[in-house]
């Protein structure tokens, strides 16, 4: 019988993928969506752990049987990877509550199975704090481009180094962090101290007034073309009016368009070697989840970009998945 694939039917993975979390079926993927449920980075309220349920429970509103299509760019997404079963849903990581340590190695285990097996990551937060784990085990040469209200960079302490305060000052001192461009940065809440800081290590902070200025393509100009970036989107990039079901959010934000447009522009101008999500709040957002949908809305948007690259087609016909 013809499936119809009703949002409200079906049993909940990305996009109605295959779920495992068999490393020996990752061989056979391209893309490996990995959900983390942790918010215990976060020091103000909880519930970014509900994100990747809620965000793969909207996922199941997208088309699967026929191509995505975005009607403003008359492009379609992800129909070669979904009709051929190139992605897969691997499920989440199993977080040890009040160990962030233990946790942080369960994610390093996970994202090293993607690793050896050379499948794409997407990893679904989760607060931003995770960001640190995945980027360290990725392990490669990589400029990071991270999408933000706040720095995230605060000093590393015997009392604070595991909060989503603190990843990108792990991660500007790894030797696989090429740069750190500081996207959409905002508010009363940065202190000048850090901004000074960033800027006199070499790194590009990105105030709202100069993503006016620059545009999309100024943005991706920031990073040498062709060199391969990480990316790491916050949700409360985004303008607060647009994301009520975020704990962080500012005033002065992006707009979907602006957000959407500066990852074009750095996808068709550099590789991209993964990318998270992170910072939706389930428990905070409106009845009809519209931060949890907006955000899976952006996940596939990006991925779909990615997918639709040259360098995308040569990556699948080196693994004999075209």
């Amino acid at each position: 019988m013809e499936r119809i694939n009703r949002p409200f039917s079906g049993i909940t993975t990305f996009l109605r993928t295959k779920h495992t979390e068999d490393p020996a079926d990752y061989k056979k993927a391209a893309i490996a969506v990995l959900g983390v449920p942790f918010d215990e980075g976060s020091p103000f309220l909880p519930g970014s752990r509900m994100a990747p349920r809620a965000i793969r429970e909207h996922s199941l509103r997208f088309p699967v049987l026929s191509p995505i299509y975005d009607v403003d760019s008359d492009e379609t997404y992800l129909w070669h990877e979904i009709s051929n079963k190139l992605i897969i849903d691997a499920g989440d990581v199993d977080v040890r509550p009040a160990n962030a340590a233990r946790t942080f190695d369960v994610i390093r285990a996970r994202v090293q199975e993607f690793v050896d097996t050379g499948v794409f990551p997407v990893i679904i937060g989760g607060d931003h704090s995770i960001t640190y784990p995945v980027f360290e085990t990725l392990n490669k040469p990589a400029h990071v481009i991270q999408f933000d209200a706040h720095q995230d960079c605060d000093e590393i302490t015997e009392d604070l180094m595991h909060t989503n305060s603190h990843p990108f000052r792990h991660i500007i001192n790894m030797d696989n962090c090429l740069s750190l461009t500081q996207v959409g940065i905002r508010g009363l809440r940065n202190p000048a101290a850090l901004y000074n800081e960033m800027k006199q290590l070499g790194h590009n902070v990105v105030t709202m007034k100069q993503v006016h200025e620059l545009g999309a393509s100024g943005i991706a100009g920031l990073i040498p073309a062709g060199e391969p970036v990480y990316i790491s989107i916050d949700i409360d990039a985004l303008d607060m009016s647009l994301i009520p079901g975020c704990v962080s959010g500012e005033p002065n934000g992006m707009t979907f368009n602006e957000l959407t447009d500066a990852l074009r522009a750095i996808v068709e101008t550099h590789p991209v070697i993964g990318f998270d999500f992170v910072e939706i709040n389930p428990m905070l957002d409106v009845g009809t989840g519209a931060t949890s949908y907006l955000g899976t809305v952006i996940i596939v948007t990006l991925l779909g970009i990615i997918c639709n690259q040259p360098r995308w087609q040569d990556q699948l016909a080196s693994r004999g998945l075209l």
